[in-house]
């Protein structure tokens, strides 16, 4: 059974910086497209940062030179580094995994797992 859970979220103020990590379990990042969603009070779920296989990655537009993803492979760990953070990144953050040797995405529907979130607040 896969299980991912997320760790590192918390409130900062703007210009400031998180690291968030997602540990897997019956599941191996290394070999997979995985990514970073996030979802605000309101609003539907986006895809923040993804890194597939061959480690080719993409971001949305509002966090690209901010916002880094990377993986440790010895630790089969994801993380999301994010850097000089605006009150809009507030959200809760979901680690995504999706099938083994697939393109990077941003979609949705291209994930099958799902971690169970971590709060990001930042305020003003």
């Amino acid at each position: 059974q896969v299980q991912l859970v997320e760790s590192g979220g918390g409130s900062v103020q703007s210009g400031g910086s998180l690291r968030l990590s997602c540990a897997a379990s019956g599941y191996t990042f290394r070999d997979s497209r995985v990514g970073w969603f996030r979802q605000a009070p309101d609003k539907e779920r986006e895809g923040v940062a993804a890194i597939d296989s061959r480690s080719r990655t993409r971001y949305i537009d509002s966090v690209k030179g901010r916002f880094t993803i990377s993986q440790d492979i010895g630790k089969n760990l994801l993380y999301l580094q994010m850097n000089s953070l605006k009150p809009e990144d507030t959200a809760v953050y979901y680690c995504a995994g999706g099938p083994t040797y697939s393109y990077v995405s941003l979609e949705r529907a291209a994930y099958n797992y799902w971690g169970q979130g971590t709060q990001v607040t930042v305020s003003s």
